[in-house]
């Protein structure tokens, strides 16, 4: 790499803080951000639980209006941030509390950044210089609270969003989505049963692993991503196995948020591939990951061997190599009990044309250590299908 090469620009997360019990400084913290009414956004099935009514109840005792909004969908789409918006307005919510799995975490970043917006939320979405548009004096802050480990959102400038009329997930960007403060408590996560557990990690080890062999210039990217992967190498099936364990269920958390940190070098082939197929079919993405990640791994292996046997030398694998890496994730999905081709998920090749050129376009595209063509693409994602590497 030539030394004019070097030039970067890197921006890194925010304030973290970190440890089981700490969702007991929420009143705090609000208070630190001047928030004296926050809407609380999460997702239904969180709702009515101990975990989100006992967070509403704190911030009531300590004087604070906490609203709830939970109307969205485990993809969410631009019609629940719309709905989100206008509870935020109406409530005169002055911040928002994401609390949740990935999909409150987006839908909250994004309720926070449209509140106060005069244009549509696609004026938004992450192509050129599109997030120049936002009135970012009218965003509200964003406090984001965890409670699986492995999009990482907390952590992101972004929120993937589903446009139902175009059926594509966009990515809506602006640097100050980023949430001011995190709290990663990994009692939140005790409950999260074992398919969740296994998806989740594995949507976090795809975010380290693409952001570690992504093409991007950012070496302290890519030492984090090498880090998360190997705790997650150490912390997922211990995690799976018994999810009362928490020191595995912290060490996830911290895993999931170095991987989403990390990505800020780029992602790849298995996002540009699952982002189409989560707006066409509604599967769940951190599964979506895991099924295609050993046929993305093959078909990059050309451009990844030497950093993927630096990766298995530090992960301290057998004869580390490429070969010894793609043996260890076919088997950590065989813990994990996750399925070995879309097909199991009752994905099929019939629009295997089409869902190419979607991944082809996909913004993760561009971090593949190969570029390839859609046909490539839907090559790739064939032979997902049908189990052919």
């Amino acid at each position: 790499m030539k030394f004019a090469q070097l030039a970067a620009n890197w921006n890194y997360p925010t304030s973290i803080r970190q440890g089981p019990g700490r969702i007991c400084e929420l009143p705090a913290i609000c208070q630190q951000l001047h928030l004296k009414a926050p809407l609380l956004v999460t997702d239904p099935g969180l709702a009515a639980m101990p975990m989100v009514t006992s967070a509403i109840e704190l911030c009531a005792e300590n004087g604070l209006a906490c609203g709830l909004y939970s109307e969205i969908a485990s993809n969410p789409t631009g019609q629940h941030i719309a709905a989100g918006v206008a509870a935020c307005s109406r409530g005169e919510h002055d911040g928002v509390i994401a609390f949740g799995g990935g999909s409150a975490l987006d839908a909250g970043k994004a309720i926070a950044l449209m509140v106060g917006q005069d244009r549509p939320l696609w004026d938004f979405e992450d192509v050129g210089d599109n997030f120049t548009r936002v009135k970012v004096a009218a965003m509200v802050p964003v406090i984001a609270v965890p409670t699986t480990s492995g999009t990482g959102s907390e952590v992101g400038r972004a929120s993937v969003i589903v446009d139902t009329e175009a059926r594509l997930k966009r990515i809506i960007f602006h640097p100050r989505m980023m949430p001011a403060v995190v709290i990663l408590d990994a009692e939140l996560t005790l409950g999260l049963p074992p398919n969740l557990t296994a998806a989740t990690g594995m949507d976090a080890l795809s975010h380290a692993l693409e952001a570690y062999c992504a093409t991007y210039y950012h070496p302290m990217a890519e030492g984090i991503a090498l880090e998360a992967i190997r705790l997650i190498k150490n912390y997922l099936p211990r995690a799976y196995v018994d999810g009362k364990d928490l020191e595995a269920r912290a060490q996830m958390m911290v895993a999931s948020t170095m991987g989403a940190t990390a990505f800020q070098r780029g992602l790849g082939g298995v996002h540009a591939l699952a982002h189409p197929l989560g707006a066409l079919y509604n599967s769940h993405h951190g599964l979506l990951n895991a099924i295609l990640m050993p046929y993305v791994l093959n078909a990059n292996r050309s451009a990844i061997e030497a950093p993927l046997t630096r990766l298995a030398r530090y992960l301290e694998l057998q004869n580390p190599g490429f070969d010894s890496f793609f043996a260890w994730i076919l088997t950590l999905r065989e813990q994990l009990r996750i399925p070995q081709t879309l097909s199991e998920i009752g994905i099929n090749q019939d629009r295997a044309q089409e869902i190419g050129v979607m991944a082809f376009n996909d913004a993760a595209a561009s971090g593949n250590p190969i570029a390839f063509t859609a046909a490539q693409y839907a090559e790739v994602f064939v032979a997902s299908v049908n189990g052919v590497s």
